[in-house]
């Protein structure tokens, strides 16, 4: 999560992330679910521009940042539905001031893909406000905000890749998993989070996430590619056929490994390098799969 002050406003790039493991350990009395999953942040970028607003009021404009004729990856939320102008009004209660803020959303990260792109919106607009504001509050002081909004935004106010417990919000950064590169494709259908958990059974031998940990540390493709795991994936296919379609489909491409993110429908193959990222990539888009990015991880 980039912030950069300008002269009367601030920048946020709000990256997208993908999930390289995740496993439901059990359904929690609260309706929630109990996971562990290993996040990494990737270069698909939302752009949130924030100014200050005299007269008091909050106003979030979102739009896509695609061309005039593209064909758009999803749908927009309504101002009053978006998790970013949740954000603002969540701090400006808890820190007790009533200040203006105008913010343009230029939206790249597909929705309903499983891909963070409205937790990552909301973390932006946390980072945002508490610099143009003068809050001084740190990341760690904005995280149980975060946690309020949503399961994912806290891993965004991180720095990178994470392990993520209870239904998302312990966050526990990890180091030493170097650089990849990956080929994102969301597909024409998006699906809902809700569904595809209520369509998922629990395993009653979950998965362990540490060999995964350590054949990310030692670069171990093969290790990789047999640890890479999503226990949402199945459910997923259940309801939408673009799952096993990109299933096979990344198959065919020599990816080091390939698998759904979170709940989906977005899909996405770990290559070997940005070179391959960008073959595959090219593969993919001749075959009308959906909205394809070539990406790498990023800090």
């Amino acid at each position: 999560m980039n912030v950069h002050r300008l002269a009367s406003s601030v920048l946020v790039q709000a990256p997208a992330k993908l999930n390289l493991f995740f496993e439901i350990l059990c359904k929690r009395g609260d309706g929630y679910h109990e996971i562990e999953t290993l996040m990494v942040p990737i270069s698909l970028w939302d752009t949130l521009v924030a100014t200050s607003d005299p007269s008091g009021r909050v106003g979030v404009d979102c739009r896509w940042a695609l061309p005039a004729a593209g064909d758009v990856p999803g749908d927009l939320p309504r101002e009053q539905d978006n998790l970013a102008t949740r954000a603002i009004h969540l701090l400006r209660c808890r820190a007790g001031v009533e200040h203006g803020i105008s913010i343009e959303l230029a939206k790249r990260i597909p929705s309903a893909a499983g891909l963070g792109g409205g937790s990552s919106d909301a973390a932006a607009a946390l980072l945002a406000a508490n610099e143009l504001w003068g809050l001084g509050w740190s990341r760690d002081a904005l995280m149980p905000l975060g946690a309020e909004l949503g399961s994912d935004v806290p891993f965004f106010l991180g720095r990178g890749a994470a392990i993520c417990r209870g239904r998302g919000e312990r966050v526990e950064p990890l180091a030493g998993t170097g650089p990849l590169d990956f080929v994102v494709v969301r597909p024409p259908q998006g699906l809902s989070t809700s569904q595809v958990y209520e369509n998922c059974r629990v395993s009653d031998e979950p998965r362990r996430l540490g060999p995964l940990v350590a054949a990310l540390r030692a670069g171990d493709f093969r290790g990789v590619a047999r640890e890479s795991f999503n226990r949402l994936e199945e459910a997923a296919a259940a309801l939408s056929g673009w799952v096993g379609r990109l299933r096979a489909s990344f198959a065919e491409q020599d990816c080091v490994a390939a698998q759904l993110s979170g709940s989906g429908s977005g899909y996405f193959g770990i290559c070997r390098h940005a070179r391959h990222a960008r073959h595959v990539a090219r593969r993919l888009r001749s075959r009308g799969v959906g909205h394809v990015y070539a990406v790498h991880t990023t800090n």
